[in-house]
C-alpha cells in the first residue's frame, strides 16, 4: 500500500472515531469545522433533519473586511466569535464540537477557543 493511502486511512479513522463519539450527544447540534490552507469554515448541524442551522466562513462576505488572510488563527478567531454570535441569535447555546481527523491544536483550537469566549458551550 502506498504511502498516501495510509495516510488517507488513519485520516478516516480518526474522523470516524471522533464522530461517533458524537453520535451519542444527539440532543445538541454538532459543531463541524473544515480547514483548508487558506480558508477555514464552520457550521452548526442538526444531525436529526440534515440541516445546516448556522455557518460562518473566512470567505463571507460580512468577514472578509476583517481578515487579510484566512489561512492563520487570527482568522479562525474571527469565524470563531462569528458563530457564536450568530448561534446566539438562532437561540443555540450548547453544542459539540467536530473537529473532524483535524488535531486539536493551532487554528482549530482558536476558534473553539473564541467561540467559548462569545458564549457557545461545549
Amino acid at each position: 500500500m502506498s504511502f498516501r493511502k495510509v495516510l488517507n486511512a488513519r485520516r478516516q479513522r480518526r474522523q470516524y472515531r471522533v464522530r461517533n463519539k458524537l453520535r451519542s450527544h444527539a440532543v445538541r447540534p454538532r459543531l463541524a469545522i473544515f480547514r483548508s490552507h487558506k480558508h477555514i469554515s464552520c457550521q452548526l448541524i442538526d444531525d436529526e433533519k440534515g440541516l445546516t442551522l448556522v455557518s460562518a466562513s473566512t470567505l463571507d462576505a460580512n468577514l472578509r473586511d476583517q481578515i487579510a488572510y484566512g489561512g492563520n488563527r487570527a482568522a479562525a478567531a474571527i469565524v470563531g466569535k462569528a458563530i457564536s454570535e450568530r448561534a446566539k441569535a438562532a437561540g443555540i447555546e450548547e453544542v459539540c464540537f467536530d473537529r473532524g481527523h483535524f488535531r486539536y491544536h493551532g487554528r482549530i483550537a482558536a476558534l473553539a477557543d473564541a467561540a467559548r469566549e462569545g458564549g457557545l458551550k461545549f
